[in-house]
C-alpha cells in the first residue's frame, strides 16, 4: 500500500463500518507487507514530574483543576531516571519514554531534561519525552541532544476536543508537532477512546493523524482509565470492539507507523489484546505504571508473549537501530 497523506473521512468511515472480521482481517494483511509478523516495539514510561498540572485535560488524574488524591512528586533526580532506564533494559524495552506534567517546559527546566536525555541515549536505547507544548528553539536543542521522538497527543478530533480540554488549542497541539518535525526528530501522537466521543470523532481523530505531512512514527491508540476525581470518572465504557476497530483503521491508513497499546491495556484480557495485535498494533508499554495509572506488568506481558508467539524489538548497543529477539519482558 502506498502511503497517503490525503484521507478522506468519507473513506476511513467506509473502512470503520466494515464487517469486524474483515476490517480485522485487512489491517493483518497491511500489518505484514510493512512489518515482521509478531514482533512488537517494546517501551517503558516514567514519569518524572508528577501531579499539579495546570492544564484541565478531563481525563487526568495530574490536573491541579481536579481532586484525584494523586500525591504531586517534584521532579526526580537524574541518577533515578538512569537507573529505571537500565531496569528498562533488563525488562525487555528499547524504548525509553519520560513525561513532566508541565504545560510547557521552562528554560530553567532545559538543563535537566537535556541532561536526561543524553544520559539515557547512551545505555543505547531509543529516548522518547513528553513534556507539554514544545518552542521551536526547544525542540531543536532535544533533537542535539539525542531526542529520537517526541510525545504530544491530539486526544480526540478537532470538533469534541473543546469538550475536554480548554487550557490550550486544538491548533497548539499541532504547532508543537510542526516543531518536533522541524527540528528531525520522529513523532509520537495518538489519542485517546473512551472519552464520551462518538465513532464520527474517533474517525475525525485518525484522518487528523492520517493527513499531517508526515504520518507519526508511532501512534499511541489509549482506552479512557475511569479516575475517581476527574470529570470523566464515571464516563459509559468503550465497548472493546469499538477500541480495537480504531486500531485497525489506524493500521491501515498508517501502514508503517507503529500503533501502540497503551492506557487502559491493563483491563483487557489475552483475547482482547490478541485481537489487538491481529488488528495490527505492534508496540505497547510494559511495566507497573503509566505515569500515574495502573499497567499491565512485565510478568503479565511475559506470559502473553509466549502464548501468542510474540517477540520483542531489541535496541541493538548505543544505536537506535532495533532487530528481533525472544522476549524478556
Amino acid at each position: 500500500m502506498n502511503l497517503r497523506n490525503d484521507w478522506a473521512l468519507d473513506e476511513i468511515q467506509a473502512l470503520y463500518e466494515q464487517p469486524f472480521l474483515d476490517l480485522v482481517f485487512e489491517a493483518q494483511r497491511v500489518h505484514r507487507e510493512n512489518f515482521i509478523a509478531n514482533a512488537i516495539q517494546v517501551s517503558t514510561l516514567l514519569s518524572i514530574k508528577t501531579g499539579k498540572c495546570p492544564e484541565d485535560c478531563k481525563y487526568c488524574s495530574q490536573s491541579a483543576h481536579y481532586d484525584s488524591n494523586l500525591e504531586a512528586e517534584k521532579r526526580i533526580a537524574v541518577d533515578k531516571v538512569i537507573s529505571e532506564a537500565k531496569e528498562a533494559i533488563e525488562s525487555g524495552s528499547s524504548r525509553f519514554c519520560m513525561g513532566a506534567a508541565w504545560r510547557n517546559p521552562n528554560e530553567r527546566d532545559m538543563p535537566y531534561v537535556l541532561e536526561m536525555v543524553r544520559e539515557v541515549k547512551a545505555l543505547g536505547l531509543e529516548t522518547c519525552m513528553t513534556l507539554g507544548m514544545l518552542n521551536q528553539s526547544q525542540a531543536e536543542r532535544l533533537k542535539d541532544a539525542g531526542l529520537d521522538y517526541y510525545n504530544h497527543n491530539l486526544d480526540t478530533s478537532r470538533e469534541y476536543y473543546s469538550h475536554i480540554i480548554s487550557t490550550r488549542t486544538f491548533d497548539d497541539r499541532l504547532n508543537t508537532l510542526e516543531y518536533v518535525r522541524g527540528a528531525g526528530m520522529k513523532v509520537c501522537s495518538g489519542g485517546i477512546v473512551g472519552l464520551g466521543e462518538n465513532r464520527n470523532d474517533r474517525i475525525g481523530l485518525l484522518q487528523e493523524l492520517a493527513t499531517l505531512p508526515i504520518h507519526p512514527e508511532s501512534v499511541p491508540i489509549n482506552m479512557l482509565v475511569p479516575i475517581e476525581g476527574t470529570p470523566l470518572a464515571d464516563v459509559e465504557k468503550l465497548d472493546v470492539t469499538e477500541w480495537i476497530r480504531t486500531i485497525a483503521v489506524a493500521r491501515i491508513i498508517m501502514p508503517k507507523s507503529y500503533i501502540r497499546l497503551s492506557a487502559g491495556r491493563e483491563s483487557l484480557s489475552d483475547s482482547d489484546q490478541a485481537l489487538a495485535f491481529m488488528a495490527g498494533a505492534n508496540s505497547l508499554f510494559s511495566g507497573e505504571k503509566l505515569l500515574t495509572t495502573p499497567n499491565a506488568g512485565e510478568g503479565k506481558d511475559k506470559q502473553l508473549f509466549n502464548k501468542l508467539g510474540l517477540v520483542a524489538e531489541k535496541a541493538k548497543p548505543n544505536a537506535a537501530e532495533l532487530s528481533v529477539d525472544a522476549m524478556a519482558v
